[in-house]
């Protein structure tokens, strides 16, 4: 996820400070000699100012337990099925950390009420199904212990957002920025809260980065048969417990992010969506939806995600809910950030 901004801002002991604005002129890795082209003139790379270390903690059984889904196989708002009854609309972030999303300003609780309130917009003959999209692994501008560019909070962390999440009857995605980590390892240090009903998958190929690269220097990519991978992984798990769809989103900011798409195929109990993440006003982010989207599979579902500064700065501004859903194919995954 592209963010500007510079400052310390602290999240359950994490020290963590957001770089300043990186020019990028060209995706860097990509296979073709021209670059692709970039939505926004600037990428931003997170940064830790503290020796990278990842959180432990194990919420107790009975906190769990008191946040439990009144029915274990259904969606958060009923059916087992995403769609065609919902649309879904979320917002994303970090808690303490602003400058990731929405969900890092203000009290959550307030947020997730604020998101609610927003989504009406969006029903159009559907259901809304309220989304936090949480940053589970965060990109780090240091390599940590591991070697790996990457963060992820806490078990406690994500107890707290559950919780929010089903107060208010929504889903609650963990998204994953995996560094020169890869995806699957990630998902399955998150396996127990990917068990539950109302958990998925966010993937952020933005920062995923090759061997020898940093964060914030290049656009990051990952290939159509790594989402496909991470498909059936979910699609095991939905098997083996019962579990309703499971929502397996994966940004897109540039058409070298997501390379031979064509490897990813559908997998039962799986709900796919790419979300396209193209910074501006709306001229540009509209360009970036229809060229990024010639490459998605009929069965993948579309997604288009709004940027409250970004999209505001230069002139620009803000989409509103009729300009999004005019777009073609209309979004039935509508994210802030």
């Amino acid at each position: 996820m592209a963010k500007k901004g510079s400052g310390l801002r602290t999240f359950g002991g994490l020290a963590v400070a957001l770089s300043a604005v990186l020019a990028v002129t060209g995706c860097g890795n990509g296979p073709a000699a021209s670059p692709d082209p970039i939505p926004s003139a600037t990428v931003a790379a997170t940064v830790s100012t503290a020796p990278v270390q990842t959180p432990t903690g194990t919420p107790t059984s009975t906190a769990l337990e008191s946040s439990d889904p009144d029915d274990a196989t259904q969606l958060p708002r009923g059916g087992r099925e995403v769609f065609p009854r919902y649309r879904l609309v979320g917002y994303a972030g970090l808690t303490g950390a602003s400058t990731l999303g929405r969900l890092g300003t203000g009290p959550l609780d307030q947020r997730v009420a604020e998101l609610e309130r927003r989504a009406t917009g969006y029903a159009s003959g559907r259901e809304i199904l309220p989304v936090l999209e949480v940053i589970a692994s965060v990109v780090q501008g240091r390599p940590g212990r591991d070697g790996m560019y990457r963060v992820r909070i806490g078990d406690d962390q994500i107890s707290t957002y559950l919780k929010a999440a089903r107060q208010h009857k929504a889903l609650l995605l963990l998204n994953i920025q995996p560094g020169r980590s890869e995806f699957l390892p990630e998902a399955k240090a998150y396996e127990r809260w990917l068990k539950l009903p109302d958990v998925g998958l966010a993937l952020d190929p933005e920062w995923a980065m090759d061997p020898g690269q940093r964060p914030g220097g290049f656009y990051g990519h990952t290939t159509g048969a790594e989402l496909d991978e991470m498909a059936a992984y979910l699609s095991g798990l939905v098997g083996d417990y019962d579990l309703p769809e499971k929502v397996m989103v994966y940004h897109q900011v540039a058409r070298s992010v997501i390379r031979t798409e064509g490897a990813l195929r559908p997998h039962p109990g799986v709900v796919l969506i790419k979300s396209v993440d193209g910074l501006g006003p709306p001229g540009a982010k509209i360009s970036t939806y229809r060229l990024v989207n010639k490459t998605t599979p009929r069965f993948v579902h579309a997604g288009f995600k709004l940027f409250f500064t970004e999209d505001a700065e230069g002139g620009g501004r803000l989409m509103s809910p009729k300009e999004v859903l005019a777009l073609k194919p209309r979004p039935e995954y509508v994210m802030y950030e």
